[in-house]
């Protein structure tokens, strides 16, 4: 049997991410960060997707 990972909100990606919450919402106003999907009025965020997302920044981004 599959498991499935409960979905982020924006404090447990903050919380992975160790970046604050304002700065997360700072990325979204410029597309930048983790693609987020809305459930109701609530962005959630798939660890899976967030992992992927950060394995795949490039060093420049770093800099």
């Amino acid at each position: 049997m599959m498991k499935i990972e409960r979905l982020w909100g924006i404090e447990e990606l903050s919380t992975f991410l160790d970046i604050p919450v304002n700065t997360i919402r700072a990325w979204r106003k410029t597309n930048y960060g983790p693609p987020a999907r809305k459930v109701g009025k609530h962005l959630r965020w798939d660890p899976e997707t967030v992992r992927e997302w950060f394995a795949n920044l490039g060093q420049s981004d770093a800099a």
